[in-house]
């Protein structure tokens, strides 16, 4: 699923309010960041993401990375914080 352009705009709206969920440091990507990225999207559909300022990454080459391996989508990248996005299935989606 891609998003449109108004929802991308609905999404960073609803997400500038949000504190940081996920925190990578040094170590970048792990097993265990990415299981915690799952838990967070278990639980909300928009997960803020911040790089350590010692990480020597792009955030938005990270964001990308990162959305395509938890299966979401890249809302912004704003300097080391990125927002990403993934639906939850609704209970009527599942009949």
């Amino acid at each position: 699923m891609t998003l449109r352009s108004k929802e991308r705009a609905a999404l960073r709206a609803q997400a500038h309010h949000l504190s940081v969920t996920v925190h990578i440091g040094h170590q970048g990507v792990t097993d265990a960041l990415r299981q915690t990225l799952d838990e967070s999207f278990a639980n909300r559909e928009l997960v803020k993401v911040q790089f350590s300022k010692n990480s020597d990454v792009k955030a938005k080459k990270a964001a990308d990375d990162l959305a395509a391996l938890v299966d979401a989508e890249v809302v912004q990248a704003i300097g080391r914080t990125v927002t990403l996005f993934r639906s939850r299935p609704r209970p009527s989606d599942a009949d």
